[in-house]
């Protein structure tokens, strides 16, 4: 598959041709492989790294997501994991030079039945015994936080309260891979575009590099990081990995004044909705239920998702939508991501992240990158690790939260 790529200015980072062989060659450039290999130079010293991007460098779900900052898991693993992530985001932009306007504007997660306030009230506690910020609002305290959404209790789902994490937020998402990548460059990884993987090289169990458009890659670690289609290069390898690609789209209104001061997210009418720097209101709701590898959505499912944000939003009644698209996330079955080594030597996996990838990016970089440095997964990482499909250890935040936004 071909990609015409767009201009490039070289102020921004190299653009070089691959060399024979790296240490380590990552498969994927967006956020997820631009933080490992930042980390993997900042943190452990290992520059000659290559990561490999068949189309262009954050074109994936890096450009296709709703942006959203939180730690408020309720499984201990996934909060701790996601926590680090949102301490990571709070010195970034300091220490990358580079203001990708990260915004702890806080999030609300909307109760609307008693279920909805036990679970909620259950995941405050849980995150305030795991060191993670967290309150409990009565609907006065919605309506005072965020004055436009009908707290009125005379509609089909009221608003009984919500979580709040204060410290989440937002955050331009080409602007964080834009400053990864130059961090990365700096260091003197080779970000490599149009450049495709076909296939491993294999020294009989081992991998040894990888096959591309533009040829053979040696390398001492391969890492995947190619979030949906990271089952399809896994099979290249002869690995058959439990996750699913499906479409999760969402969409922008055009551009208003600034009137929605935080992002509100609804599990029970499945809608999520912020409102960029710019002005644009962004929704998003869940992945399409059919298994897929399309970057676009089906319409059922943004005509019930503009239907949920009217019914708590009606201020945006008369807003136009202005576009929407779509990512391919992967998802596993504890909807929880595998970080670590593989059964095929020297080959690593970045993956299953679901919905939730982009908020984790810097700490999913750390962690993955420790694990590739040093052989051994970080302990952040350790209980996310393939076994545990067999094992059955698993971290289910499908059970525990329903939507993993």
């Amino acid at each position: 598959m071909s990609h015409q790529l767009p201009e490039h200015p070289d102020w921004l980072w190299r653009t070089p041709d691959p060399k024979r062989s790296y240490d380590v060659v990552i498969v994927g450039a967006g956020g997820h492989g631009l933080a490992t290999a930042y980390y993997l130079a900042r943190n452990h010293g290992i520059t000659n790294v290559a990561v490999l991007e068949r189309g262009w460098l954050a074109g994936g779900n890096m450009a296709r997501n709703t942006t959203i900052i939180r730690s408020n898991y309720l499984c201990e693993e996934s909060a701790a994991l996601y926590e680090h992530a949102l301490k990571l985001w709070e010195v970034l932009p300091q220490e990358l030079e580079y203001d990708f306007l990260f915004s702890q504007r806080g999030v609300l997660n909307l109760a609307h039945t008693l279920q909805d306030v036990r679970e909620g009230t259950r995941r405050v506690n849980a995150n305030r015994l795991g060191g993670v910020d967290a309150e409990w609002l009565d609907t006065d305290q919605v309506r005072a936080f965020c004055p436009i959404v009908n707290t009125s209790p005379d509609v089909r789902h009221p608003v009984l309260g919500a979580t709040l994490q204060p410290r989440a937020g937002i955050a331009k998402h080409d602007h964080v891979a834009w400053a990864l990548a130059r961090r990365a460059d700096e260091y003197g990884v080779d970000l490599i575009q149009g450049c495709e993987v076909t296939g491993f090289l294999r020294e009989g169990d081992r991998v040894v590099g990888v096959r591309t458009n533009r040829g053979p890659i040696g390398a001492g670690r391969v890492a995947l990081a190619a979030a949906g289609h990271t089952s399809v290069l896994a099979d290249l390898a002869g690995l058959r990995l439990p996750l699913q690609s499906h479409p999760l789209q969402a969409l922008v209104s055009e551009l208003l004044e600034p009137v929605h001061p935080t992002v509100v997210m609804s599990n029970h009418v499945h809608v999520y909705v912020s409102q960029a720097h710019k002005g644009e209101l962004v929704m998003g709701a869940g992945v399409d239920a059919y298994n897929g590898y399309g970057q676009r959505g089906s319409f059922h499912l943004i005509e019930h998702q503009m239907a949920a944000a009217l019914e708590l939003f009606p201020i945006f009644a008369r807003a136009h939508v202005l576009r929407t698209w779509g990512g391919i996330v992967d998802v596993t079955p504890d909807a929880s991501p595998i970080i670590g080594p593989t059964p095929v030597e020297n080959l690593y996996l970045n993956c299953g992240w679901g919905t939730g990838g982009f908020k984790a990016t810097p700490s999913s970089g750390w962690v993955y990158a420790h694990t590739i440095a040093t052989g051994e997964p970080h302990p952040l990482a350790a209980p996310f690790a393939l076994e545990r499909f067999t094992t059955g250890a698993l971290i289910d935040e499908h059970g525990a939260a329903a939507v993993a936004h």
